[in-house]
């Protein structure tokens, strides 16, 4: 069993780490999906200067990453995934933490991102989660589509 949330550290993805990241994505991302996020796409991520392929590590293992690329004046999360086994510890939060402060200390203050209709942890939408501010909760309705008048995400 993967230990408390302490236990794993994050830092930059290295390239040869690639083809285990993309293996991560075809399962916990892309999962009956055309699959687009192949080895070389993340590699290209990981050298790319505008981007950050941060992944959480637990001993020499990779429990979680993220691909966030940052433009002028927004930032887009690529991808986040945790493995079944280590979820539910809190490493997606502090994966977007660190990449959301990474963000801010750059003066970018819009990350954009896309859900997966049914991607909502323990049966609730981003917008109804508490401590939302009324902003926050606009932002997360509109990212998951519900805001669209097809009510599909976009």
């Amino acid at each position: 069993m993967p230990g408390p949330v302490f236990a794993y550290h994050l830092e930059p993805a290295r390239t040869p780490e690639a083809g285990l990241l993309a293996a991560m994505a075809r399962e916990q991302v892309e999962s009956g999906l055309r699959a687009s996020w192949d080895a070389a796409r993340i590699a290209w991520h990981i050298r790319h200067p505008d981007s950050v392929v941060l992944a959480a590590r637990a001993g020499t293992g990779i429990a979680g990453f993220a691909i966030m690329r940052y433009g002028d004046d927004s930032a887009h999360l690529n991808l986040l995934a945790v493995a079944p086994s280590h979820r539910r510890r809190g490493i997606a939060r502090r994966l977007m933490n660190w990449l959301e402060g990474t963000a801010l200390t750059a003066g970018t203050f819009t990350i954009g991102l896309e859900l997966r209709a049914g991607n909502h942890p323990h049966g609730t939408r981003p917008a109804q989660r508490p401590g939302r501010t009324r902003r926050e909760r606009a932002a997360a309705l509109s990212a998951t589509g519900a805001d669209h008048p097809s009510g599909s995400t976009r």
